[in-house]
């Protein structure tokens, strides 16, 4: 039998969701074997495409091919909490036929269900460990172990079932450092056809081929994501050159155009000097009268035609330049003096048994760490007020916000400049506006409903309430805040974060993004809250490059 090359095409897909809202028209992919980054802004159709291809999303026109077996990994992960490790894995009746024949039943369904599998059990236990999941037994229940455990317990049965193409979306969301460091493995080692959703650079430095999806087609770069970044950045130059060009071309069209107006203009009032002089014959002035008029509609058409071909190359080339404006939130109401206690831990206990003592001083910026499951989210609710501490206490010393994982403290009926106003009810209307113009909510975009908003716009409507929430807040602490951030985004949210001037306390796993915004102290949360060495952002082991001070 001839063998078939592994592959993913797509030809022609539209689709668009119940409410008529557009995501693809008429879009083709083709990916073959090797790991490919899919990346894009947020609402570009990442995902949808994702589902599209793993077949839970249905096509109103085009198709789908995929040569070979599929696996797919969706974004948010959802797991019965009562179904067992086996089951959760997809070996449990294996499994089960394996003991039965090991304990004497010899039926033939037994054999037929377990077939070659012979060593099922051996693999999956080899699979936990390679995951760093080895602690897990096939015995337990999913309610027993961590989100982020359960990502890797749905990645594992994938793996298990060897399938020749798998689909990732978003696959290191809400995991830690270790969980992290672990999946980079596996994709690492991956010797079929992968693509993959994500905006952790860390991941995809693994793959051999960027497809970056924007404006509804898809921009290939042969590489990693620092070659796709260096290919970019010259892209980018030579179509800002292209602007400059383009711009200085249709500057010269308006000159030229002008001027042919001014020549125009002199001829007419030449030859009505000469027809009131009555220098010439009637017939001679008339046709010259005449001539003067058609050459006159050719000049201006000819200028008018070359001047409205200089504007679209102009405007072709200025579409050709990324859109780079940034979130500015130099606010001086945010700045704190060095050295001035913003918030302080005292024998502070929380839910699950995390304690922490802590003194925070001047605009600190802390990176908080540690396992899923730590208490990282926990810890951030109980500081902000949100949870009762078990003991201690937590005491801010200046204005504070938090912005959690959920993005749930905007009301979604409201537009955004609505959403800013609850925050800051002593702003008016046109202050609330001007200040979303630094969040890049200008004009209309201020007016849009929040539930309408995608993941990265609410992301930075949420950070714009808190920020231009009154009293302006002096210490900031923000929960995973890049997660679903496209990359864009996150760029966006670095560069804001430069900017403030206040306290920070952020939790994350996402080392680039860390080191980005200029952590000055790093905090891991294991039972206790404890002073570390700085992790690089390299992915080694959490255990090797933690090493506590």
């Amino acid at each position: 039998m001839a063998f078939t090359p592994l592959s993913i095409t797509c030809s022609r897909l539209s689709f668009s969701w119940p409410d008529g809202t557009p995501v693809l028209d008429e879009f083709d992919f083709a990916a073959g074997p090797g790991r490919t980054g899919l990346i894009g802004l947020n609402g570009s159709g990442k995902s949808t495409l994702l589902r599209l291809i793993a077949g839970e999303l249905r096509p109103a026109e085009g198709t789908v091919k995929v040569s070979g077996e599929l696996g797919y990994l969706p974004q948010n992960v959802s797991l019965d909490t009562s179904v067992r490790v086996d089951t959760a894995l997809g070996i449990d009746v294996t499994r089960a036929a394996l003991h039965a024949i090991e304990g004497g039943d010899a039926s033939e369904e037994h054999f037929a269900a377990v077939g070659d599998d012979w060593d099922v059990e051996e693999r999956a236990l080899a699979t936990l460990d390679q995951l760093g999941l080895g602690h897990i037994t096939l015995d337990r229940t999913i309610g027993e172990v961590s989100g982020g455990e359960s990502v890797l317990l749905r990645l594992a049965a994938l793996l298990l079932r060897r399938p020749d193409v798998l689909l990732l979306d978003e696959p290191t969301n809400n995991l830690d450092l270790d969980a992290r460091r672990r999946l980079h493995e596996a994709v690492a080692s991956w010797s079929g056809l992968l693509l993959v959703v994500s905006h952790d650079r860390e991941l995809l430095e693994l793959v051999d081929r960027i497809a970056d999806l924007r404006g509804g087609e898809t921009h290939w770069y042969g590489g990693n994501f620092s070659a796709y970044e260096e290919a970019l950045a010259v892209e980018q130059e030579a179509a800002e050159r292209m602007v400059r060009v383009a711009g200085t071309e249709m500057r010269r069209q308006k000159r030229e155009l002008a001027e042919a107006r001014v020549k125009l203009a002199h001829r007419v009032r030449y030859g009505q000097k000469m027809s009131d002089q009555k220098r010439e014959p009637k017939i001679v002035m008339n046709q010259r009268k005449r001539d003067a008029q058609v050459s006159a509609g050719k000049h201006r058409i000819m200028h008018t035609e070359k001047l409205e071909e200089a504007k679209e190359r102009f405007d072709e080339a200025v579409e050709a330049v990324r859109d780079d404006d940034e979130i500015r939130i130099d606010l001086p109401h945010t700045a704190v003096p060095a050295g001035r206690t913003v918030l302080t831990l005292r024998g502070l206990e929380v839910r699950y048994g995390a304690r922490a003592d802590l003194d925070v001083h001047g605009p600190e910026r802390i990176a908080l760490l540690g396992r899923n499951g730590a208490g990282k989210s926990t810890l951030l609710r109980t500081i902000a007020g949100q949870l009762e501490p078990v003991a201690g206490e937590a005491v801010a010393h200046v204005p504070m916000r938090y912005l959690p994982q959920r993005l749930d403290l905007l009301d979604d009926g409201l537009t955004v400049a609505g959403n800013v106003a609850r925050f800051a009810p002593g702003a008016t209307d046109n202050q609330v506006r001007a200040r979303l113009a630094r969040f890049l909510f200008r004009g209309g975009r201020a007016d849009q409903p929040v539930g309408t908003l995608s993941g990265g716009e609410r992301f930075r409507a949420s950070l714009a309430a808190l920020m231009l929430a009154d009293p302006a807040p002096q210490l900031l602490m923000l929960d995973e805040p890049t997660n679903n951030l496209d990359l864009a985004s996150v760029r966006r949210l670095t560069a804001a974060l430069a900017s403030y001037q206040g306290a920070l306390i952020v939790a994350g796993h996402d080392l680039p993004f860390l080191h980005g915004i200029g952590i000055t102290r790093w905090v891991r949360l294991d039972g206790e809250l404890t002073g570390i060495d700085p992790p690089t952002a390299g992915g080694e082991p959490e255990r090797e490059a933690w090493r506590e001070v």
